[in-house]
């Protein structure tokens, strides 16, 4: 329909989300993409891509992975947009889309095995040492993270790393907001009695 489904940005690294912005002129835009806008459309792109990206590669942990799986989301929330809802929030509905395709594309296709994570995101100035013992922080956190169920490890994913509140999870996976704070609850217990059991492994 446009240049923006064809031609997503494929030079973003996977930073920690940022909120894309709400406002009153949200659901006057979804309503222009709905009667075929172009530029509407281009302009939701615009507003959800960097986070969209980073919620993308927490879920699958590549980047061209992740890049596929932004573009084929946003081209599946233009073909589904007339049965949005009018009245709604944009955001959730979009994520839901992003995360249950992302879900999919965790148990059914052969992901690659690489973290291709760019240099750029070391701190500057960190000594040899101090990045060492971030890697094998990252690493020990990867392993743990691993051991949750899945449903848990996505809800501390949207939490803790891309900043998501527990209500707007509910509404991504639509499920009770208490049922999310348990979650967290339970998955942060986990994590903590993992990462203490490698420290005494380590002392």
């Amino acid at each position: 329909m446009n240049a923006a489904a064809s031609a997503l940005p494929v030079d973003l690294a996977p930073p920690r989300a940022v909120a894309a912005p709400v406002d009153d002129e949200e659901p006057a835009l979804v309503e222009r993409v709905r009667r075929g806008d172009p530029a509407a459309f281009d302009a939701l792109v615009n507003r959800y891509m960097r986070r969209a990206f980073a919620v993308a590669y927490r879920l699958l942990g590549n980047r061209e992975d992740a890049e596929d799986l932004v573009q084929e989301t946003f081209m599946a929330v233009l073909r589904k947009i007339d049965g949005f809802e009018r009245g709604r929030s944009f955001s959730p509905w979009f994520f839901r889309v992003l995360v249950n395709r992302g879900l999919n594309a965790r148990k059914s296709r052969a992901l690659r095995t690489t973290h291709d994570i760019p240099d750029a995101t070391a701190a500057r100035g960190t000594s040899p040492e101090r990045h060492a013992e971030q890697t094998e922080l990252r690493e020990r956190l990867r392993a743990v993270m691993s051991t949750l169920p899945e449903r848990q490890r996505v809800i501390v994913e949207l939490f803790e790393l891309e900043g998501f509140a527990s209500t707007e999870i509910a509404e991504i996976l639509e499920i009770a907001d208490g049922t999310v704070r348990w979650h967290l609850h339970e998955a942060r217990k986990a994590l903590r009695q993992a990462l203490a059991a490698y420290e005494r492994k380590d002392g």
